[in-house]
């Protein structure tokens, strides 16, 4: 498989009563196409934070940021631009974080949480040092983590919605 340089082309949403922070990895050929986050039609992202805060699924880009930014959510990737083969995690190299500061010195970030193991590994090597926040791992909504159901998602995912009532 062939890498090709890439640049992350969208923005963090976020606003200053965000308190919680979500972060992929990179986005994925189809979110890249849709300029948007999760973009992928079976990635689960948007389904499993709907389900847990009793609400429909969003569908366009307008409601899904209303969504987020009603229930207090922030969401961004940890890499901002590198080298990747598709849609593969597995295959970045040559990483370029994303300067989530931005984020944090205007919300009140209280917990930030990553979708997948792969973008827990990315941010405890590039921003921890720089955040000192702890990330929570979660389990990831891509259609790749084939051995977790809907179901398995939705209950792994749970602890936002405790955290958001804090």
């Amino acid at each position: 498989m062939e890498h090709e340089f890439q640049s992350h082309t969208f923005e963090p949403i976020f606003n200053g009563k965000s308190k919680i922070l979500i972060l992929g990895t990179f986005p994925s050929v189809k979110s890249r196409e849709n300029n948007f986050y999760y973009g992928h039609p079976q990635n689960r992202f948007w389904s499993v934070l709907a389900e847990i805060l009793k609400t429909e699924t969003p569908c366009s880009i307008v409601e899904k940021k209303k969504m987020l930014l009603e229930n207090k959510i922030a969401i961004w990737d940890v890499v901002g631009s590198c080298e990747i083969s598709n849609s593969s995690d597995m295959s970045i190299k040559n990483v370029v974080p994303n300067d989530i500061s931005v984020i944090l010195e205007n919300s009140n970030i209280k917990t930030v949480y990553a979708n997948g193991k792969t973008a827990e590994k990315l941010y405890n090597k590039y921003l921890l040092k720089e955040t000192e926040k702890e990330i929570i791992p979660l389990p990831s909504t891509s259609p790749a983590n084939a051995a977790f159901s809907k179901e398995r998602l939705v209950k792994a995912w749970e602890i936002i919605k405790e955290d958001l009532e804090k």
